[in-house]
């Protein structure tokens, strides 16, 4: 019997090339190469007129050159190197689920919360942040699970608050298999980081967390325990930085396309250095599975928040009391300035820093110690870098003018004091307001309208078409101010749009009070 090569169209599993899978050109090309292997590879002759290539001293030279050059050689070295100092982190939450809210009963974060909506939207198909998971149906303990690094010898770890909050019992994992107890030392929910001290241990090996900045390009590998996995490391690059993902006036993420899971929350991103430029918090995911978009907090911001959790279990920040909003490129034009740049103050305090040191409503500031303010949220983590008591000198842009105010910073609150929202539900004369055509609202003394307060005017009706509506104007708001007068009837704001169309201004600046807030909005002045 004689072997014969076997025909591929008599298995039962052949299935001919959809001739759709390539075109015309990529088939050609693709068959030019083979071909021209085939020669070289099966010993066809050239015809003896030809020069062949594959035979000559020439092509030996090559080939002894390309085996000097460095192979790629992974990233086997660095891992063997910093896994090490990777632990998985199991957590046991009692009664930690809502019982009268299945779509909310998972989630770690206070319902409404900016990092609960983030991950609503971001999350998997039940919402959860990568790393926890529970029981359903409020059956008492919630198990999660996550991942955290050594950062010194002694057994201290750091973590995401998120993995760890409000847990009774934190176990860690080594990557050696062995298994501690470990307790919680401080959080910090405003940039979700935790600090946990691994008990009965010592001489861990630990990571080291970078320096600088890494660069956008840069190669990042993701260390962690996705989907219960331990030990797993992906790779990819860092995709961009300073990312905001509304979690709060402290965002400056890191975003890489290293693929990063649920269960990989907490734990480190290292450089091609060993060291750990961020920890990794967040995914973007409509599938509940890696997408390629990943968080991570910057190593800058590990260092400052977990030296403050080391020494008393709690981070303090600075804090001058203003509420702030960014320059939009309307707003500026509205307060004549030449750059979008800068922090647009919306309402100081009673009685913070800002207010007592001067500072007003419609001020911009532009410069914290002489460091220029890009926007609101740079302004935010710059002075929450500063400790409470610290002094700091701002630059200020009022009515136009410049000028420098020097203030005490106070202590940022722990809790935010929440305002009840307007009573929309019960306007009293509300509907006899006086329309304003210019705004395409209808506007009513706030006096006149039950639980709007005493100063400005209520908005009662919007019209939906109007350039207000379009910037978020909605029945209650109250305005305070129109082109920097305060105005206390429809009149006043009248008055005011006449007068900045005189000046011929193409959009007036309006500040508004929304719920228990402020903002300044700009609005385009009508025609005609």
């Amino acid at each position: 019997m004689t072997d014969r090569p076997t025909e591929l169209s008599s298995l039962p599993s052949y299935r001919p090339l959809r001739r759709s899978l390539f075109s015309a050109r990529k088939f050609a090309l693709m068959a030019s190469v083979v071909a021209g292997l085939g020669a070289g590879l099966y010993g066809l002759s050239p015809a003896p007129d030809h020069f062949n290539v594959l035979s000559t001293a020439a092509h030996a030279q090559v080939n002894n050159e390309v085996r000097k050059v460095a192979q790629p050689v992974g990233f086997a070295d660095i891992v063997e190197r910093v896994k090490p100092s990777v632990i998985s982190v199991k957590v046991n939450i009692n009664e930690k689920v809502a019982k009268n809210d299945d779509s909310a009963e998972d989630s770690p974060f206070q319902p409404g919360s900016p990092m609960e909506r983030f991950f609503r939207r971001f999350g998997g198909p039940d919402g959860m942040p990568p790393g926890l998971r529970g029981g359903r149906g409020g059956r008492g303990a919630v198990t999660g699970q996550g991942s955290g690094f050594f950062i010194s010898d002694d057994g201290y770890a750091v973590t995401n608050n998120h993995v760890v909050d409000g847990a009774d019992k934190v176990e860690v994992t080594t990557d050696d298999g062995r298994t501690f107890k470990a307790k919680v030392i401080g959080t910090d929910p405003r940039t979700d980081l935790a600090l946990i001290k691994v008990e009965g241990g010592n001489n861990f090996p630990f990571a080291k967390l970078a320096e600088g900045k890494p660069r956008i390009g840069d190669w990042v590998l993701a260390v962690g325990n996705p989907f219960g996995l331990g030990g797993t490391v992906t790779a990819g690059i860092v995709s961009a930085s300073g990312r905001d993902i509304g979690n709060g006036p402290y965002d400056d993420f890191i975003q890489i396309d290293a693929p990063v899971n649920k269960g990989n929350s907490g734990g480190p991103a290292f450089d091609t250095s060993g060291e750990v430029m961020g920890v990794n918090t967040a995914i973007y995911s409509p599938s509940g599975g890696s997408v390629g978009i990943a968080f991570s907090i910057p190593a800058s911001t590990v260092k400052t928040v977990v030296a403050q959790l080391k020494d008393k279990g709690s981070v303090s920040r600075g804090w001058i009391g203003v509420q702030i909003q960014p320059v939009t490129q309307e707003i500026a034009d509205s307060l004549g300035l030449k750059k979008a740049d800068g922090a647009l103050v919306a309402e100081p305090q009673a009685d913070g820093p800002a207010a007592k040191a001067g500072i007003q409503s419609g001020d911009v500031i532009t410069a914290v110690n002489d460091t220029p303010v890009k926007d609101a949220r740079e302004l935010a983590r710059t002075i929450g870098g500063f400790a409470p008591g610290n002094s700091v000198k701002l630059n200020v842009i009022h009515k136009g003018q410049d000028k420098v105010v020097n203030l005490t910073l106070g202590q940022l609150p722990n809790t935010i004091e929440a305002k009840a929202d307007v009573d929309r539900g019960d306007h009293g004369d509300a509907k006899r307001g006086s329309d304003i055509p210019r705004l395409g609202l209808t506007l009513a003394p706030a006096g006149t309208v039950a639980g709007a307060g005493k100063d400005g005017v209520v908005v009662t009706e919007v019209d939906p078409k109007s350039a207000a509506a379009e910037r978020g104007f909605k029945e209650g708001d109250v305005i305070l101010e129109v082109a920097g007068k305060s105005v206390a009837s429809p009149t006043e704001v009248r008055e005011a749009l006449a007068s900045a169309k005189t000046e011929n201004k193409n959009s007036v600046l309006i500040r508004v009070r929304s719920g228990g807030s402020s903002r300044f909005v700009a609005v385009p002045l009508a025609k005609g």
